[in-house]
């Protein structure tokens, strides 16, 4: 009964605040079995009492590996287990989703599984983190995983970047990939764009950016070649002029002519100009400041 309250009084928290800093490193010790018992339930549950996690960053998943890894599984079974929680009418992933298309591709109708107490944000965090950390996301899935847990879990773009281990310049520069046009990002999840070609040009308007990224995939173009196009698109500032009152000029002339020396009128302010000590003396003589 403690053991349950404990798991009970876990779901407030972050997986931080339950696993420590190394969030990773427990949840694969809790999957290979050695502390599924501290943090969860073992069982063998049925494939098709089991979802899809709904906070799963990745979409696009490798035919040719999971084909492989189907073979193993006919070959060998599944070593380790999914994680899941209780869902109405019956589970949803929290980590494991490859195992477990690739079970149905083998033909396989159960699947070994630990049964989790988790929340919705644990449940997002933990998808994300664990793919992020397994490199198993495009950048562009990245970035969307990113956006979600800033809205949903409130994280400052420094939280998050701590909390995964990436810098706050990379988690800056990804989300700013998802201002991309549609057409553009698909380039980038097909991996006919890098980050590096797409990242400069992410301040232009849709048209100009969907332009120069054809362009750079149709002509192969380096990231130097693409910089140097976004930055021919970028407007020139002009620096806008205000006509100066004549009376103000007229005035301005006057004061030079008197004292000898360059005078400028700005509002409220007259700014006379000298060179050196002597003078600044012949000024002040000129003004009766000084004899």
């Amino acid at each position: 009964m403690a053991k349950k309250k404990e798991s009970k009084d876990r779901l407030g928290t972050g997986l931080a605040a339950i696993f420590g800093d190394d969030v990773i490193s427990v949840i694969d010790e809790i999957q290979s079995s050695a502390r599924a018992d501290e943090y969860g339930r073992r069982a063998t549950l049925k494939l098709s009492e089991i979802r899809s996690n709904p906070y799963q960053p990745r979409k696009a998943f490798d035919q040719e590996k999971l084909n492989e890894l189907a073979q193993s599984i006919i070959e060998n079974g599944v070593f380790t287990p999914i994680l899941v929680r209780e869902a109405t009418g019956g589970y949803e992933l929290i980590a494991g989703e490859r195992r477990v298309k690739a079970s149905l591709l083998a033909g396989k109708e159960d699947i070994p599984a630990i049964i989790m107490d988790f929340n919705d944000g644990q449940m997002m965090e933990i998808s994300l983190l664990e793919n992020i950390q397994r490199e198993d996301l495009n950048i562009l899935e990245e970035a969307s995983g990113y956006q979600k847990l800033i809205d949903t879990l409130g994280y400052t773009q420094e939280q998050l970047a701590s909390k995964i281990g990436k810098s706050r310049e990379h988690v800056s520069n990804t989300l700013r990939l998802l201002r991309l046009p549609k057409d553009v990002q698909k380039l980038v999840e097909e991996n006919k764009l890098s980050m590096g070609h797409v990242r400069c040009l992410v301040t232009l308007d849709p048209k100009t950016i969907s332009e120069i990224a054809n362009k750079a995939v149709r002509e192969g173009l380096s990231v130097r070649q693409v910089e140097a196009l976004a930055a021919a698109k970028k407007p020139v500032k002009t620096v806008k002029t205000k006509a100066k009152d004549p009376y103000i000029v007229d005035m301005q002339n006057s004061l030079q002519r008197k004292f000898g020396s360059k005078v400028k009128i700005t509002r409220n302010s007259i700014n006379i100009f000298y060179q050196d000590a002597d003078e600044l003396n012949r000024l002040l003589e000129l003004m009766d400041i000084i004899d």
